[in-house]
């Protein structure tokens, strides 16, 4: 099995899911500025669940290469603690989980940097 498949799929469905959730469910429930956010992480969410099948296919083909599962690691932080922590803020209105954002939003730079580095090496 190739855990990052599973992961992009796992994390693919998630963000449909709770993009349909947001549309549907919350949109008569949460104030414009929380419903911004929550679409904010959806579409991050969705972004680097992409990112994360592309790492899965080099993993296929580049499988002792360290770089790509370097990556997809951190495009799952980042997916955990940037989509994560703005998803919390937009549903319970914490505004101080906005300060967690920023670590998931690193986590996904460092991906793709390290992805940039991978393909600086071939």
């Amino acid at each position: 099995m190739s855990k990052f498949l599973f992961l992009a799929a796992g994390n693919g469905f998630l963000a449909v899911a709770l993009g349909a959730f947001g549309a549907h469910g919350l949109r008569a429930r949460l104030t414009a500025d929380l419903m911004e956010t929550f679409q904010t992480a959806v579409q991050y969410h969705f972004y680097h669940s992409l990112a994360l099948l592309g790492v899965a296919l080099l993993t296929l083909h580049f499988p002792a290469a360290a770089l790509p599962r370097a990556s997809g690691y951190l495009f799952l932080a980042g997916i955990v603690l940037f989509s994560g922590s703005l998803y919390l803020l937009a549903l319970t209105g914490v505004r101080w989980l906005g300060a967690i954002t920023p670590l998931g939003g690193l986590g996904f730079l460092a991906g793709w940097l390290c992805l940039c580095v991978f393909a600086l090496s071939r």
